[in-house]
C-alpha cells in the first residue's frame, strides 16, 4: 500500500474511540506518527496508542477537555515535544446529548457549544499558529456533520455547532492560505459510534435510518478514515475550503 502520510505528524482530538480513533489508526497505516487528545477514556486511549505503535509508528495520548482554551496549547506543545512538528490537525472531538428544544437545559446547550464549537476554534487556532511558526504549511481537517446542512428535532443545540465548524474551515482556509495551510471539512452522515448508540438502540428507528441511505447501511467510523487521510495528504494539495460528504448518499436522497 502506498503510504500517503509518510513522515508526517498527525494530531487528532477526541480519538480514544469512534471516528477519531479510526482516523488515528488510518493515519498510522499511511505512515504518520500520531498524537491523540481524549477527554476521559483512558483504556481507549491506551489501546489506540498500542495499535498505532504495533503498526510501527510513534504515538502519544494527551488527556484534556477541549472546552478549556489551555487544553489546546498543552496538546500542541506535547505533540511538538514528542515529534518536533505538526503537519496535520484533525478536529474531531464532539458531543451530542439528544434533547428536545423547548426545555433544553442551559447547561446542556452551553456544554455542547463549548466542546463542539469553542473547542474547535481553540484547537484549530493553536495548531495553525504552530504550522505558521514552522513555515512549511500543513493541513487542517474538521469533522463537521451532515447536520451542518439539515436539521434534527433533538439536535437544536448540536446542528448549529456543526454548521459553525464547517464555516470555521471555510474562513480559516482564506485566513491561512497564504501560509500554505489547507483547511477542509468532512460531513459524515449517521455513523455508528457511542454518540448515537442509545438513539439507535430502537431497532425500528435504525431500520428507518438505514432505509434512507442509498448505499443501504449506516456508516462505520472506518468509513471516515480514507477521506480524512486523502484531505491530509498531498493528493489534496489544491483542495481547501471544501466540504466532503461521507454519508452513503443520505443527503441527496430527498425523494
Amino acid at each position: 500500500m502506498t503510504k500517503l502520510l509518510e513522515g508526517k505528524t498527525v494530531l487528532i482530538t477526541g480519538a480514544s474511540g469512534g471516528i477519531g480513533r479510526a482516523a488515528a489508526i488510518g493515519a498510522a497505516q499511511h505512515g504518520a506518527d500520531v498524537a491523540i487528545n481524549y477527554a476521559g477514556n483512558d483504556a481507549g486511549a491506551e489501546s489506540a496508542v498500542a495499535e498505532i505503535e504495533a503498526l510501527g509508528q510513534r504515538a502519544i495520548a494527551v488527556k484534556g477537555d477541549v472546552a478549556e482554551p489551555e487544553t489546546a496549547q498543552d496538546f500542541i506543545a506535547r505533540a511538538v515535544e514528542a515529534f518536533g512538528k505538526v503537519d496535520v490537525f484533525v478536529n474531531n472531538a464532539g458531543i451530542c446529548p439528544f434533547h428536545a428544544f423547548l426545555d433544553m437545559p442551559v447547561d446542556t446547550f452551553e456544554r455542547t457549544m463549548r466542546v463542539n464549537l469553542h473547542g474547535a476554534y481553540y484547537m484549530v487556532q493553536a495548531a495553525a499558529n504552530q504550522m505558521v511558526k514552522q513555515g512549511h504549511g500543513g493541513a487542517i481537517i474538521a469533522v463537521s456533520s451532515i447536520s451542518a446542512l439539515v436539521g434534527g428535532e433533538y439536535q437544536t443545540h448540536y446542528t448549529p455547532t456543526k454548521a459553525g465548524v464547517h464555516s470555521l474551515m471555510q474562513s480559516a482556509a482564506i485566513a491561512l492560505g497564504k501560509h500554505g495551510i489547507r483547511c477542509n471539512s468532512v460531513l459524515p452522515g449517521t455513523i455508528l459510534t457511542d454518540i448515537n448508540k442509545e438513539d439507535l438502540a430502537d431497532e425500528a428507528k435504525r431500520k428507518y435510518m438505514e432505509g434512507r441511505v442509498p448505499l443501504g447501511r449506516l456508516g462505520q467510523p472506518e468509513d471516515l478514515a480514507g477521506p480524512i487521510v486523502f484531505l491530509a495528504s498531498d493528493l489534496a494539495q489544491y483542495v481547501t475550503g471544501a466540504a466532503l460528504l461521507v454519508d452513503g448518499g443520505a443527503f441527496v436522497n430527498l425523494q
